[in-house]
């Protein structure tokens, strides 16, 4: 068996590749219509979905995706606009403004591509009439700090949107709309894949409202109003609009799991998939992961070692400190400081898009020795994980895991390596 952060860093890798666009487009392609063949995305791989589509395209084709700053790749027909993500700016505004204005005077010979990843939310925020764009970011703000999951999260944004939740496919309407997703959600629902901008939405707004009272969040009164009085009603899955709306998952965290596991497989060492839609707050999984890691070296599972527990989804975080994390270092320092220095188990968390929460790292790496390392540089890792400094502990001891853009995104990716 090869070093064991090798392993891990080739088995994270190993899931970003399975989700790579220029593999997993290319077979989901339409048929060439009658009229125009229309492009429209968003996400952090919707600009390499373009290239892939332009790539292995015949035909004439036209369009415009947005992408986040930084995952930008040139496409000569398709135009690729950046703008920021998680919090949202005008450029997404400006965006998704002008796609609902390509999407009119569509006919029933046409057909738009809608190429969809995770972090379209953000970078779709058009807001209804009656909303501001600095609604929406105070909103988005408040969620990302609460610890929702992203399906509640989405709800909320779905139900306060110009675009999503069905509405930019009923603005396509009568062309066909074939959708190609990539997910990054717990349960792959494609009404949560960037807040469904192209699918019907069963949610509603008294769903919405009641999330931000769940999680006692301070709306500004023009987004209570509309999830009050209903105006900010989606498009349902039964609208006649969404008649001709075709959907394929082309790439889901599943599919990345199972390639990490191959990785696993050809090194001798057995991997566990737990399961790719694993939610809660990121400290208290890890502690959970540690303590079946730890139940495994002792050797009273039925798993046996060397293996390597496997598991994908979306962890929330709870902020409540003012330090630098995301929750997959929350996870890995909270699942650190439970395995108590216990020799052999090893581990990696990452986000498959490169970034863990506003940081530029995908994640970071656990080794046996990491806590006398810390105490070493007299950092304290109870401390860092309250203060939710997750980044700080782990750039402190050079153990992040830095993948620069990915382009692609199908959420967190944990491996607990036990020897």
């Amino acid at each position: 068996m090869i070093n064991p952060e090798e392993l891990l860093r080739q088995m994270f890798q190993a899931a970003i590749a399975a989700a790579q666009p220029a593999l997993c487009v290319p077979p989901h392609l339409p048929a060439a219509p009658k009229g125009r063949l229309v492009v429209l995305g968003a996400g952090k791989a919707s600009a390499a979905m373009a290239k892939a589509v332009e790539d292995n395209w015949k035909g004439e084709l036209s369009g415009l995706v947005v992408t986040r700053y930084g995952y930008e790749v040139p496409c000569a027909r398709i135009e690729i606009v950046q703008a920021a993500h998680p919090v949202p700016d005008k450029a997404g505004e400006q965006a998704a403004r002008r796609m609902l204005d390509l999407a009119e005077n569509l006919t029933a010979d046409d057909t738009v591509l809608c190429l969809i990843s995770g972090g379209g939310s953000s970078l779709l925020p058009l807001p209804l009439e009656g909303l501001t764009l600095e609604d929406k970011q105070a909103v988005n703000r408040a969620l990302l700090v609460s610890g929702a999951p992203i399906s509640e999260m989405n709800t909320v944004r779905r139900h306060l949107s110009a675009i999503k939740g069905g509405r930019l496919a009923a603005a396509c309407h009568p062309a066909k709309v074939v959708n190609l997703l990539i997910s990054d959600v717990p349960g792959d629902d494609p009404a949560d894949i960037a807040s469904g901008p192209t699918v019907g939405d069963a949610t509603t707004c008294a769903d919405a409202l009641a999330i931000l009272g769940k999680y006692d969040i301070d709306a500004p009164p023009a987004v209570l109003k509309i999830l009050q009085d209903g105006s900010g009603e989606s498009v349902k899955p039964d609208d006649a609009r969404l008649a001709s709306v075709e959907t394929h998952l082309v790439a889901t965290p599943m599919m990345a799991l199972e390639k990490s596991a191959a990785v696993a497989r050809e090194n001798g060492v057995t991997p566990y998939i737990l399961g790719d839609d694993i939610e809660g707050e990121a400290r208290a999984v890890g502690r959970d992961m540690a303590a079946l890691a730890l139940e495994v070296a002792a050797d009273t599972t039925e798993y046996r070692r060397p293996c390597v527990l496997l598991s994908g989804g979306e962890t929330t975080v709870t902020v409540t400190g003012d330090g630098t994390g995301g929750r997959n270092v929350e996870f890995l320092l909270a699942l650190g400081i439970a395995l108590g220095g216990r020799d052999g188990i090893y581990a990696l968390a990452g986000d498959t898009d490169g970034v863990d929460g506003m940081a530029e790292v995908a994640g970071a790496l656990w080794r046996p020795d990491t806590a006398e390392r810390a105490s070493q540089k007299g950092i304290n890792p109870q401390k860092s994980l309250e203060n939710n400094d997750g980044h700080g502990f782990f750039d402190a001891l050079n153990l992040c895991v830095i993948t620069g853009p990915t382009r692609t995104n199908v959420n967190d990716f944990r491996a607990v390596l036990i020897l």
